[in-house]
């Protein structure tokens, strides 16, 4: 399983990048925000990926953050939802904008992205919003974290083994407790503070 790729930028198009890895191109579908987010070609990018094998293809699915793999793990347990259909939906939709659309029962919203009808979108807020609740929100009432500070120290969080309801809630509070122009080292040290306890 590859769950990782830090390489050069190769090549980019609409839907996908390539990724040179020590001499190896990977190809990897991405969601058009984190297509956008890589940057130029020529330069060093770090991607979370997910590999999906399928009895005719091998994929590789890259994500900006591990909060849009975490979602695309999930849209891909609705049936009627393929990886390009659940990346077509992340490009629409930041993860904490599809968390409030599955919160609040909003199919028009995730409607909105290519290939999900009515019918699906429906499902999709139908399956899961008792997965994504506790998964992928914020626990206790915390302020879901926000900006990039919030999102690297979640994203630190989940890398040392904490479930991403509990790193979500610790990032929350420490968010709240220290305002949103908080520093990464500073909001890591407080959250894991909190989630120790």
């Amino acid at each position: 399983m590859i769950a990782r790729l830090t390489g050069v930028l190769a090549e980019a198009a609409g839907d996908h990048a390539v990724i040179d890895v020590n001499g190896v191109g990977y190809l990897v579908q991405l969601s058009g925000k984190t297509l956008a987010a890589l940057g130029g070609i020529g330069g060093q990018v770090k991607i979370l990926t997910d590999m999906q094998v399928r009895e005719d293809a091998i994929t590789l699915f890259g994500f900006g953050s591990v909060a849009e793999r975490d979602w695309f793990r999930l849209l891909t347990q609705v049936q009627g939802v393929g990886g390009r259909v659940a990346l077509s939906i992340l490009t629409v939709l930041a993860p904490d904008e599809l968390s409030r659309a599955v919160a609040s029962g909003d199919k028009a919203m995730v409607a909105r992205a290519n290939g999900v009808g009515p019918k699906l979108a429906l499902r999709i807020v139908t399956e899961l919003k008792d997965k994504a609740g506790p998964a992928l929100g914020p626990a206790g009432g915390a302020a879901a974290p926000t900006g990039s500070a919030g999102a690297d120290a979640l994203s630190a969080l989940a890398n040392l083994g904490f479930r991403p309801a509990e790193a979500s809630a610790a990032v929350g509070a420490a968010v709240e407790e220290l305002g949103p122009d908080a520093t990464l080292d500073a909001l890591v040290r407080l959250a894991l503070r909190k989630a120790a306890k």
